[in-house]
C-alpha cells in the first residue's frame, strides 16, 4: 500500500506544509496510523482516499498546532525548501490558493478525481466542488496575468 500511495500522499501533504522535512514526517505519520489501527478497504480508490482525507486532515492539524505557529522564519542562509521545488509559476499560485480551492484543485488537476468524487472523499456537495474549482480558475487567471496567458 505504501509503494502504491506513497507518492499522492506525500504530494498533498506538500502542498498543504510547504516544506519537504515535513512532508515526508506527515506522510510516515499518515501511514503509521494505517499500522496502528488496521483497515478494510473495498478496493485501491477507497484506500486512496482514505489516505487523502486522512493525510489532508493531519496536516490542518499540524497548521493549527501551537508548536507550528511558534516556529521562527528561516535564516537568510538555508534555503527553502519551496523556492527550489517549484519553479513553475502555475504550481506555486496553486499552493498559494486557500485551503478550500487548494484541495479541490489538488484532487482533480493532480490526482485526476471527477469532481463527484472528489464530493464523496471531501465530504462537501459536489456543486461545491464545483464552484470551488470555478472560483479557483478565476483566482488563478487573475494571479497569473489574466488575458495574456489565456490559449
Amino acid at each position: 500500500m505504501f509503494h502504491r500511495h506513497a507518492k499522492t500522499v506525500y504530494r498533498l501533504c506538500y502542498s498543504y506544509l510547504g516544506s519537504s522535512a515535513d512532508a515526508e514526517d506527515a506522510t510516515q505519520t499518515v501511514f503509521l496510523k494505517l499500522l496502528d489501527k488496521p483497515r478494510t478497504f473495498n478496493d485501491d480508490e477507497h484506500e486512496k482516499a482514505w489516505l487523502i482525507v486522512c493525510a489532508q486532515n493531519h496536516c490542518r492539524d499540524i497548521l493549527k498546532s501551537a508548536a507550528r505557529k511558534r516556529s521562527a522564519e528561516l535564516p537568510e542562509d538555508v534555503p527553502d525548501d519551496r523556492a527550489h521545488a517549484e519553479s513553475d509559476e502555475t504550481l506555486r499560485m496553486v499552493l498559494d490558493l486557500p485551503e478550500k480551492y487548494k484541495t479541490c484543485v489538488y484532487l482533480h488537476y493532480y490526482e485526476g478525481y471527477r469532481t463527484a468524487e472528489i464530493a464523496e472523499i471531501t465530504g462537501t456537495p459536489a456543486s461545491t466542488v464545483r464552484s470551488h474549482l470555478s472560483e479557483a480558475r478565476t483566482l488563478l487567471k487573475t494571479l497569473l496575468g489574466g488575458e495574456r496567458n489565456e490559449r
